[in-house]
């Protein structure tokens, strides 16, 4: 199983021993523990992929402008904003800001667990779906201009006749085109050749 990071951001050390003794009852996890959001901060570029544990009220920044931060830079992150109760229009703004959870203090252990399970989960499958787009993209810039403008065509739906029309070839040549390009993404079934065009974000025209 691949080791996890999830960072405690709280000023409050008490809550943040009481979290970080609760998380490291579970397995594979690096656990990090930070004051303020400021110190979290200080080094992001640094820390691994993983969840963050934000506190909303704390000295300097809090919560939400943390948020506001981590917004900005490449997606690597997800952040559950921990508040104290009553505490709706903060919810609000936390998803906005693209937090991925919103949760009350004093929080129930096991619905705090499940909510970080979550989480990564999300990270996760973030992470394979741009692993996934990245070779899609790079997979596709291995590809002639024709080979493109016959890959665009099967994604607008058109039949080899129409594109071999639009490109002014013969159907046959566009049938050439069509087997490289397959052989190029290494793909055996049209469906799969989509796949990849749709995971690199060639979309149908409208």
């Amino acid at each position: 199983m691949t080791t996890r990071s999830i960072y405690v951001v709280d000023d409050d050390q008490s809550i943040r021993a009481a979290l970080q003794s609760l998380l490291s009852t579970r397995p594979n996890l690096m656990i990090f523990g930070f004051r303020s959001g400021d110190e979290f901060l200080a080094h992001v570029d640094e820390h691994a992929p993983g969840c963050i544990l934000l506190d909303y009220e704390m000295p300097g920044l809090n919560g939400l402008e943390v948020l506001r931060q981590i917004s900005k830079l490449p997606r690597k992150f997800g952040v559950i904003i921990l508040t104290g109760q009553g505490a709706t229009s903060v919810a609000v703004q936390a998803w906005k800001l693209g937090a991925l959870d919103f949760l009350e203090k004093p929080c129930d252990p096991a619905t705090l667990l499940q909510v970080v399970e979550n989480t990564f989960q999300t990270i996760e499958q973030d992470h394979r779906a741009a692993l996934l787009a990245e070779r899609a993209r790079s997979a596709i810039e291995g590809l002639s201009a024709r080979e493109k403008d016959v890959l665009t065509g099967l994604v607008e739906g058109r039949a080899n006749k129409v594109i071999a029309h639009e490109l002014g070839i013969s159907p046959r040549t566009v049938e050439i085109y069509r087997a490289n390009m397959m052989q190029k993404l290494d793909v055996r079934s049209l469906s799969e050749a989509l796949r990849v065009a749709f995971a690199a974000g060639l979309m149908p025209a409208d």
